[in-house]
């Protein structure tokens, strides 16, 4: 099977959140700036595993290329093939007063437009839940069409915009909003979507180990 688990960074993670982020923005932060993240009381700093087991399918047809395909051993009585988890997302909010502001969201490049990026968002958002908080911001690159959507999926709605906010490009970000988090129909609303999120998980062969999640 092909496995994911939602949990909070530790500090033997932080190489691997590196290098990821190395992939997803090019060096956004270093390890001093993830440590920093662990060691606040106002952070969550969450991770997304994966790893599989012989009756996955390869790695290579599961996540493109970059990912060594699986050694299958088949007939030979042994038990499943597990392989060491890998960190594919990496997601952190601050906690500011009543606001949650989600400051990354990353997928490594080859596990996306998996509905991994919409795990994650999930998570966060329960995260801001249980710590209280009333409303969610962020910003996202306005030619970032499938984050924008995905936002607003989940009820954020445009609030402004940074002119010239992201100096590698010069482009502009949008600020979003979503208010409501700590009423009972938002709450309704993320275990419906939690539901439907396994489905759509289950039918791309994931499994998702939401259960251990505990913040």
């Amino acid at each position: 099977m092909c496995f994911l688990k939602i949990k909070h960074l530790a500090p033997e993670h932080l190489p691997s959140a590196v290098e990821l982020d190395r992939l997803c923005f090019g060096g956004l932060w270093a390890i001093e700036g993830y440590r920093r993240e662990l060691d606040s009381p106002n952070s969550d700093l969450l991770g997304l595993w994966t790893w599989e087991t012989e009756d996955c399918e390869s790695g290579q047809n599961r996540a493109g290329t970059g990912t060594p395909p699986l050694q299958i051993r088949a007939g030979t009585g042994a038990p499943p093939l597990q392989i060491r988890p890998m960190l594919i997302g990496v997601g952190c909010l601050w906690a500011i007063l009543e606001e949650a502001h989600i400051i990354m969201l990353a997928i490594h490049p080859s596990f996306q437009r998996q509905g991994l990026g919409q795990t994650l968002l999930w998570a966060l958002l329960k995260s801001a839940c249980d710590r209280q908080l009333e409303r969610a911001t962020l910003e996202v690159r306005d030619s970032n069409l499938a984050a924008v959507s995905l936002y607003k999926k989940f009820g954020f709605k445009e609030a402004g915009r940074r002119k010239r906010y992201y100096e590698d490009t010069g482009e502009d970000a949008l600020v979003m909003w979503r208010s409501g988090l700590e009423k009972p129909e938002f709450q309704e609303y993320l275990a419906v979507e939690e539901r439907q999120m396994r489905d759509r998980l289950h039918e791309k062969n994931w499994h998702l180990a939401i259960d251990d999640f505990e913040l």
